[in-house]
C-alpha cells in the first residue's frame, strides 16, 4: 500500500508573501445566489454554480522556480523536462538550525546520516520547522534559514538538481545576497519554496515525490501540488 502525504501549503487570499512580491488574491467570482439570475436549467430546477477569482504571481504558495527565473538564458517552466519535477526524494531534518540560521555542509551530512539515505540524484527536501513556528504570521517571511553556498555545492556534488524548503525562499531575502539562487543559476539547479507538512515525511527514508507545475507558457515558475508517496 502507498500512503500519500500532501506537502502543499494551503493557498488562500492574502497569504503571507515577501515584501517585494504580491500576496495572492483569491476571492469569490460568481456565487450560487448570484448565478440564479442566469436562469440555467429549468424554472423548477435551476442549475446554479460558483467560481473563484485567482490573481497571483507564478511564485505564490508552494511553487517551483523555473530556470529562467534567475537566468535570462534559462528555460521557462513550460519548456523544462517534466522529469525534473518527480523522482526519488528524501527529507532532511534541519529543525535545529533555527530561525535565520545557516544550513551548512556539516548540517547536510549529519541530516543525511540520520535519514539513512545516501543522497545520489535525489530531490532533497529540508524540514526547518519555520511553518510550525510562525505560520500564518507575516513575520515568517523573514525567518527562513539560509541554504549556504557550501550546502548548495554539497547537493550538486551528489547529483541533486532539485531541492525544496519551507518558507518563502532558500535565501534570507532581506540580506539581498541570494547565494543559493546565484549558485543554482550557474549550475542549472532549481528549487521548490514554501513546502508544507514536511514533518510528516521525516524518518520515512527514500520516497517518491511529485511537484508538477502548471504548463504556463513562458513563466518563471509555477504553483504546484507537492506530494510524497510513501511505501
Amino acid at each position: 500500500m502507498t500512503r500519500i502525504v500532501d506537502l502543499t501549503l494551503p493557498l488562500e487570499d492574502g497569504a503571507p508573501a515577501l515584501g517585494r512580491l504580491a500576496r495572492p488574491v483569491i476571492i469569490p467570482h460568481t456565487t450560487h445566489e448570484g448565478s440564479k439570475k442566469l436562469k440555467q436549467g429549468t424554472p423548477d430546477d435551476l442549475l446554479t454554480f460558483t467560481t473563484t477569482y485567482m490573481g497571483m504571481l507564478d511564485h505564490s504558495g508552494t511553487h517551483i522556480d523555473a530556470l529562467i527565473h534567475n537566468n535570462p538564458d534559462g528555460a521557462p517552466i513550460d519548456e523544462m523536462p517534466i522529469e525534473m519535477f518527480m523522482g526519488k526524494a528524501v527529507c532532511l531534518d534541519l529543525r535545529h538550525v533555527g530561525d535565520r540560521g545557516d544550513i551548512t555542509r556539516e548540517d547536510m551530512e549529519a541530516a543525511e546520516k540520520e535519514a539513512g539515505v545516501t543522497v545520489d540524484g535525489h530531490i532533497v527536501l529540508m524540514c526547518t520547522g519555520i511553518n510550525e513556528r510562525h505560520w500564518p504570521n507575516d513575520e515568517i517571511v523573514r525567518m527562513n534559514p539560509q541554504v549556504t553556498a557550501e550546502a548548495t555545492y554539497w547537493l550538486h556534488e551528489r547529483g541533486s538538481r532539485v531541492h525544496g524548503v519551507e518558507g518563502p525562499s532558500t535565501d534570507r531575502v532581506d540580506e539581498n545576497l541570494f547565494v543559493n539562487h546565484r549558485i543554482c543559476r550557474d549550475l542549472g539547479m532549481v528549487h521548490y519554496e514554501w513546502l508544507w507538512n514536511l514533518e510528516a515525511v521525516l524518518g520515512a527514508g527514500e520516497f517518491q515525490f511529485q511537484g508538477i507545475p502548471l504548463r504556463i507558457k513562458g513563466a518563471s515558475g509555477s504553483p504546484v501540488r507537492a506530494l510524497a508517496f510513501l511505501e
